[in-house]
């Protein structure tokens, strides 16, 4: 039995600091004695002044040497606070970037007809930018701000009581209207970074599709198109840029209500010989100390919810359920490579794809799945190696679940081509030895590995013949090759791993006959000693594997060797027919 898939484990922002709490640590003691030495400052300046109104000259020398090393001091710790803090955001960065990539591997077509290409690019630029901000330069200022607080307030209590509870009676309106404009940031902050991710997509999606724009003449459309997203993303930063800039006046007007209180009641009780100069001196210190913290609290709010706003929306990927999971206890692989289907039905937007599909193909031994467009061929065929979701106990591979079979471990067995390949813009010999992962041989190893798969998917001679061989760039998704190469490329990474089972999706795609003839004697090659499925729609391709399963919307509605279905006069023949009468004509 296969046992449940663990539930997704929706992390807090906290559980990313964790393995970094000593780091943490350590700045934050260096904050704590930032904040000590800043706070004795102005406390030996009030002795100083009071040396100087004393006329003890010498005191006052000593007062300000002390001043000089404790400077000294408070620039060597406050750049440690930094440097540890600072770090721990590029580390919560560069893990959460990480943890994105793997997600994104692991999830399904459901969720990216959810969410664009753009769009995961902008979450993982735009939005990890923001995060890290908010982890270092964020969470170090806020720290730093309550300590400065906490031990500014308390040496001013220390020098006068009352004077300190008048300069601190603007507060409470400042946390207020603080909290008024938190709440306005934290939704434009989410509503800016969501037209960032549009205008992301709107230019992936322009750059990936730029051939198709010049091919049609769209270029004016797609600029119009673009610069609607473009708009769309400055309104929503104007929003937000605007709510910061009533934000900023608002609470240093209510900040500066302090100072002006302290300057009037303050020189009232010098008058009174309530207060000393020097208190007086120490108590506007600490009151300044105030002033940044107090100012940067509108910057410090907006840096939080923005990147609140951003962790939401990052965390829309992390926690994503994929389509498809591995077994929490998966079993081993054993076997040669029988596959067996078994009423397998699969459904797309709640229409069926697949109905009650029951085949089987013994170890060593070839099948074609032959029907047209929209009789659910590659679908069959994605099923196989889990790219697409299937029903639980429908199809096996050597008489074991493929639901209970680690994903990596079944890929390797069930290698799968598709019908339109992809190719990375890196060499050849990069793009073949791709399905290697991190098991790659040493160099010379490699090469031989990849020259073998290439002369078995009949491409190694037309490589050869190129300037740089393998190490050729094919560009773009492979612009620089023709698309039988590339098809053959595909065909050969596949074969690289020597799988024991072969799906190939329709490699006879949009190729010319002399292609179409170059890759089915790769065919024959490549179904020597495992087993291979092709996907095909060309009876030229089917007539060459072992027995012929024809789908019609869905179903099974023809099985046997080519000749059998051929003597049936059924769909297949026709089908056959149809061809041979296509091949006839394009030689006239």
């Amino acid at each position: 039995m296969v046992a449940p898939l663990a539930a997704p484990h929706e992390k807090t922002l906290g559980s990313y600091l964790r393995p970094y709490w000593r780091s943490l640590a350590v700045g934050g003691v260096f904050l704590v004695l930032t904040n000590v030495v800043d706070k004795s400052i102005p406390w030996i300046l009030q002795r100083a002044i009071d040396a100087l109104v004393a006329h003890e000259l010498g005191a006052v020398r000593d007062y300000a040497l002390v001043v000089l090393g404790l400077a000294a001091v408070m620039w060597v710790v406050r750049i440690q606070s930094r440097v540890h803090v600072f770090n721990v955001g590029r580390d919560v960065e560069f893990d959460l970037r990480n943890e994105i990539i793997d997600k994104v591997h692991q999830l399904g077509p459901s969720f990216f007809r959810r969410m664009p290409t753009g769009e995961i690019m902008s979450r993982a630029t735009n939005d990890l930018g923001q995060l890290r901000l908010l982890v270092g330069f964020g969470a170090l200022n806020v720290v730093n701000s309550l300590l400065a607080y906490v031990g500014a307030i308390a040496l001013m209590v220390a020098i006068s009581p009352r004077l300190t509870a008048m300069a601190l009676l603007p507060y409470p309106l400042f946390i207020l209207v603080a909290r008024g404009f938190g709440k306005a940031l934290y939704d434009r902050s989410r509503d800016a970074q969501a037209a960032l991710g549009t205008l992301a997509d709107r230019a992936q999606e322009n750059l990936a599709g730029v051939r198709v724009v010049r091919a049609f003449g769209l270029e004016p459309q797609q600029k119009e198109r673009f610069e609607e997203a473009n708009q769309g993303a400055i309104r929503a930063n104007m929003r937000l840029v605007v709510t910061r800039g009533f934000m900023w006046p608002a609470l240093m007007l209510i900040g500066s209500l302090g100072t002006l209180i302290v300057l009037f009641q303050g020189g009232r009780m010098i008058l009174a010989d309530e207060l000393t100069v020097g208190q007086f001196a120490a108590f506007n210190a600490y009151l300044a100390t105030l002033v940044w913290p107090t100012l940067a609290f509108g910057y410090m709010l907006s840096v939080v919810q923005r990147g609140r706003a951003s962790f939401e929306r990052v965390r829309e990927i992390l926690d994503a359920e994929p389509d498809i999971a591995d077994p929490v206890e998966p079993v081993p692989m054993r076997g040669t490579g029988a596959v067996r289907v078994s009423g397998l039905e699969v459904e797309r937007g709640g229409q069926p794809v697949l109905r009650d599909v029951s085949l089987e193909v013994p170890a060593g031994s070839s099948l074609a799945i032959v029907g047209g467009i929209g009789s659910g061929k590659s679908t069959l065929a994605a099923t196989l190696p889990r790219l697409l979701p299937a029903p639980p106990a429908t199809i096996f591979v050597d008489d074991q679940p493929v639901e209970a079979l680690a994903l990596r471990e079944l890929r390797q067995t069930v290698a799968y081509a598709q019908q339109e390949p992809f190719l990375f813009s890196t060499s050849i010999e990069r793009n073949i030895s791709f399905g290697l992962g991190n098991d790659e041989p040493r160099p010379d190893e490699l090469r031989r590995r990849v020259r073998a798969a290439a002369e078995e998917a009949c491409i190694l001679e037309e490589i050869d013949n190129m300037p740089a061989g393998l190490d050729t760039l094919v560009g773009e998704r492979g612009v620089q090759l023709s698309g039988g190469q590339k098809q053959r490329i595909a065909l050969a990474r596949a074969l690289l791993n020597a799988p024991r089972v072969l799906v190939l999706d329709d490699p006879l795609s949009a190729v010319d006959a002399k292609t179409e003839s170059r890759i089915l004697e790769a065919l024959d090659r490549a179904g020597e000693g495992r087993t291979l499925i092709l996907v095909t729609h060309r009876v030229a391709a089917a007539e060459r594997m072992d027995q012929v399963v024809v789908l019609e919307a869905g179903r099974v509605i023809e099985r046997g060797t080519h000749r059998e279905l051929i003597e049936a006069g059924g769909p297949y023949a026709r089908m056959a027919k149809r061809q041979a009468l296509e091949a006839e004509l394009s030689t006239l």
